[in-house]
């Protein structure tokens, strides 16, 4: 199975492209990367050389994909960080073509925009964007609260106010969008002492169901967590049949097995290497699972 990726790239570390295709493809994806800017490292660090390219060049690249016929052979689209609103249209142009030589194609869109602690981080016609085309077009969506926030028109803080503000994307006018997936979900400590722990929920039209790990501690915060999530999910849920809560238990495993992995040799990259096994056999007995009926 094939998967067109359509994201940033960095040459050391592993954020976008960097972080999605190794994944992808420990799972036996075939994965074709389409990177819209190639930078030295992720801009956490204090400098950083490389180009954002043009979305003409992009456009491009993506129709010489197609005329190479191979678009009915594209199980999935998956795209993370757009520097325009001009390059998503163009990701939703390839969406749309990919669509009408596979009908079974899903789109997952990673509606790349800010966090919590940065606030909007990307061009100011990105949001809009995202919450009138990219969110309509796509099958999957994976935000962060703070990106949930926007996308709904609504605060969102924690596991409650993320499942009522997805379930409303869900209903929400005329749209092909099956699955929100919200990332960095805070769960509150229990009284027994038991360590911090990190949420992941995933919303269907049917359920929903909530995986969460150990949160583990880091000092400089490693990037690319989300890039990874975004693309082990879209793996799983390829895999298990369009299984939303299955696909969910092993890409968060994986995940977990990653920032274990990158814990363990005191990293600040993921590595994603050194975790290979665990990403193709993860350990479902790190994540904890509780089903939300509808």
């Amino acid at each position: 199975m094939s998967i067109l990726s359509i994201q940033s790239h960095v040459c050391y570390g592993h954020v976008g492209n960097a972080a999605a295709v190794f994944p992808l493809q420990r799972l036996g994806f075939d994965v074709w990367p389409v990177h819209c800017l190639q930078f030295s490292n992720h801009l956490g660090y204090s400098d950083w050389s490389g180009e954002v390219f043009a979305t003409e060049q992009v456009a491009e690249v993506l129709k010489g994909i197609e005329r190479r016929g191979v678009f009915p052979q594209c199980q999935a689209v998956l795209s993370g960080y757009l520097g325009t609103a001009e390059l998503g249209g163009a990701v939703i142009e390839t969406v749309t073509a990919v669509k009408q030589a596979n009908p079974d194609a899903v789109f997952l869109c990673d509606p790349v925009m800010g966090d919590e602690d940065t606030g909007v981080y990307v061009h100011p016609e990105i949001p809009g964007f995202m919450r009138l085309e990219a969110v309509r077009s796509a099958d999957i969506i994976t935000p962060n609260l703070f990106e949930l926030g926007i996308l709904s028109g609504r605060d969102v803080h924690d596991q409650s106010t993320a499942l009522s503000a997805a379930r409303q994307l869900l209903e929400d006018g005329p749209t092909d969008l099956k699955v929100v997936m919200v990332t960095s979900i805070p769960i509150a400590p229990t009284q027994n002492g038991e360590n911090k722990r990190i949420g992941i929920l995933v919303v269907t039209r049917e359920d929903a169901h909530l995986a969460t790990t150990p949160k583990l501690e880091f000092g400089p915060l490693v990037k690319g967590t989300g890039d990874v999530i975004a693309a082990l999910f879209l793996g799983g849920y390829l895999r298990s049949g369009r299984d939303a809560g299955k696909a969910l238990q092993t890409a968060m495993a994986a995940l977990y097995g990653v920032i274990e992995e990158t814990h363990r040799q005191g990293s600040t990259e993921l590595c994603l290497v050194a975790a290979q096994d665990k990403i193709a056999a993860p350990n479902l007995n790190d994540v904890r699972i509780t089903a939300f009926p509808d």
